[in-house]
């Protein structure tokens, strides 16, 4: 592994609080590197945009206040943040407006104009959906403002399904997604009828 690789997996283990928001690099990374079988990519970028994309959503790097987090700019932080960070650990300075763009591209909404932003933004769509998804979305209940209750992380998981696989760029992503959309699809079933017609 190249030593600005361990770098960045060393800082990202040790900024990425609450501890389960470390998990989601490792994924992304390997997911991303899943649907670029075959294609030609720069491993590099992939992997440094992977790891760091996620910068201004730990604790420490995003607001405290809840009214300033409610109007948070994850993303421009990370894009704002990531060339220093990348200087430092020596990483390829011709690579790290490819990192930058990549990492500015990854939300759904976005059109992504390289290949590594497009595998990045796939993968990151794919973690969004099945067991995954629920996980990462149940488990923000009660500690996100945005969760208040299981009904807002049932709302989410809902709108993932009905909006995010249509969005998926990469044929390879559209055949990984069709399990995990199965999942999906079971659970809010299964959510919804055990709960009788109670509100969550």
């Amino acid at each position: 592994m190249p030593d600005f690789r361990a770098q960045i997996q060393a800082y990202i283990r040790e900024q990425a609080l609450p501890i389960d928001k470390y998990s989601h690099q490792p994924r992304l990374y390997q997911l991303a590197t899943t649907l670029g079988e075959g294609l030609a990519y720069d491993d590099d970028v992939v992997y440094a945009a992977a790891w760091l994309h996620d910068l201004g959503v730990f604790i420490g790097h995003r607001p405290a206040d809840p009214a300033a987090l409610a109007a948070w700019d994850n993303v421009a932080y990370a894009m704002q943040q990531v060339p220093a960070l990348l200087q430092e650990w020596q990483f390829p300075s011709a690579k790290i407006a490819a990192v930058v763009a990549a990492i500015g591209q990854h939300l759904p909404q976005d059109e992504p104009t390289s290949i590594e932003a497009s595998l990045l933004r796939d993968a990151d769509i794919l973690e969004q959906l099945g067991a995954v998804g629920i996980l990462r979305i149940v488990s923000k209940v009660g500690r996100d403002t945005r969760y208040r209750t299981f009904g807002d992380a049932l709302a989410t998981l809902e709108h993932n399904l009905h909006h995010l696989p249509s969005q998926l760029r990469l044929a390879s992503a559209r055949r990984l997604a069709e399990a995990r959309i199965a999942v999906l699809a079971q659970f809010i079933r299964a959510a919804q009828a055990e709960a009788q017609g109670q509100p969550w």
